[in-house]
């Protein structure tokens, strides 16, 4: 399984919204464990299409593997189908942006609907780092990155170090 190239910041592909995924193939097979071999490397808890210059519905996800033990999850066309209406505020890292923390708030717990490879639907509650790890990856199939949610004072406080990304 190769590891794919990491699309890096200011890449107009992590702004592009992306085709949800309809042929459930070896192909999709194939790409899911390119991206999770990949996100295992770099090292990274999650990944999506547009990360590896694939604009399609489909991320990737293992919120334990650091700890010890892989959890690895595909997720193909996802939605969130609840949120909490409490926000939690914790600090992200992108492999598409590195060396760039973003202390976001969003909801501290989901339920997710997807599907698997199968063409399964799948629905699950997510709570904590996983709920969060799962937002910012159904975020960059939307072209949205964490930075994005900062509020503006953040934003400018961040901006050099952007800056630095988009010239190197």
């Amino acid at each position: 399984m190769p590891i794919l190239p990491i699309v890096q910041f200011p890449d107009p592909m992590l702004r592009r919204p992306c085709t949800p995924v309809t042929a459930f193939d070896a192909a999709l097979r194939q790409l899911a464990a390119d991206m999770l071999e990949t996100m295992y490397a770099a090292p990274g808890r999650g990944l999506a299409g547009p990360q590896v210059a694939v604009p399609r519905r489909v991320f990737v996800m293992d919120c334990t593997w650091k700890e010890g033990t892989r959890s690895p999850r595909v997720c193909v066309n996802p939605e969130i189908v609840a949120a909490s209406d409490t926000l939690a505020v914790q600090t992200e890292g992108c492999l598409s942006i590195p060396g760039v923390p973003a202390a976001v708030a969003r909801p501290d717990w989901i339920v997710l609907r997807w599907t698997d490879l199968d063409g399964t639907t799948v629905q699950a509650r997510m709570d904590g780092f996983e709920a969060v790890c799962a937002q910012h990856e159904l975020d960059h199939l939307n072209g949205r990155l964490c930075i994005d949610l900062l509020p503006e004072d953040d934003r400018i406080a961040i901006s050099p170090l952007l800056a630095a990304l988009g010239s190197s």
